[in-house]
């Protein structure tokens, strides 16, 4: 099983792409603004989008994804989200206000987009890959992933602060190969940070040291500027924690 990793920063310029994975060639794991390096080919190879909630750094290229190849496709493409995602989506999104409701256009029938909703706990299988959904502690409804591979298991935190469920579907996963977890902001911006329900260096390495399984580490959602200040920040905490920060172009396997 192949990740490849569109986008993993906290925002964008000087090249920095929001958060984007994509899983095989056909499902993208949210769709950050890293989705738009794909060719019109890939694009529409992709039928399915699993998003872990609705903040707009996250959903920003779907719309765009839906109108670039939608017309092109001979089947629907399928958001897989929690239920509160899903309304975000249909509410504030595709409404024929900001965009096109491509779950009617061109026609209710043959739709260029299909909502499924995907709670919480939950496990379905794409890709091939069987994907858990596990939920997490964000200002809006949010999930990480779980996603066991044929040689081993990647976790993806999504956006999160403190939370002790994730941690606990880790801990039970004996082949855990790798973990991608969000660290957002320097220490000091922690107040923000935690207002904002993310992590900074001080916050997540209490969090790592609930985890009892030894993955390979990737941090991702770092500020744009303050991706290095952030990993030191982390190693001043524990020296002995291995890091890597996750950067558009990297495949991981497992």
């Amino acid at each position: 099983m192949q990740l490849r990793v569109l986008g993993a920063s906290g925002g964008i310029g000087g090249g920095a792409r929001t958060t984007s994975l994509l899983l095989g060639r056909d499902v993208l794991i949210d769709a950050g603004t890293g989705v738009a390096d794909l060719s019109l080919q890939e694009l529409g190879a992709i039928d399915h989008v699993v998003l872990t909630h609705s903040h707009l750094d996250h959903v920003t290229a779907l719309p765009f994804l839906l109108d670039a190849v939608g017309s092109n496709r001979q089947r629907p493409v399928t958001v897989h989200a929690q239920a509160e995602t899903l309304q975000v989506l249909k509410a504030h999104i595709f409404n024929n206000a900001v965009w096109p409701d491509f779950a009617r256009i061109p026609s209710p029938e043959r739709p260029f987009l299909r909502y499924e909703v995907f709670a919480p706990g939950e496990e379905r299988v794409l890709a091939g890959c069987r994907v858990q959904s596990i939920p997490v502690n964000h200002v809006v409804p949010a999930v990480g992933f779980l996603l066991r591979g044929p040689s081993g298991s990647l976790a993806f935190s999504g956006d999160t602060a403190s939370t002790d469920e994730f941690w606990r579907v880790l801990n039970a996963c004996a082949d855990l190969k790798y973990l991608i977890i969000e660290t957002s902001f320097v220490d000091a911006e922690q107040k923000i940070a935690e207002l904002a329900r993310h992590f900074c260096p001080a916050t997540v390495v209490p969090e790592l040291r609930k985890l009892k399984r030894h993955p390979k580490i990737f941090i991702t959602h770092l500020m744009p500027g303050e991706e290095q200040d952030i990993l030191r920040e982390i190693l001043q905490h524990d020296p002995g924690l291995a890091v890597h920060p996750l950067a558009p172009g990297m495949v991981v396997e497992f």
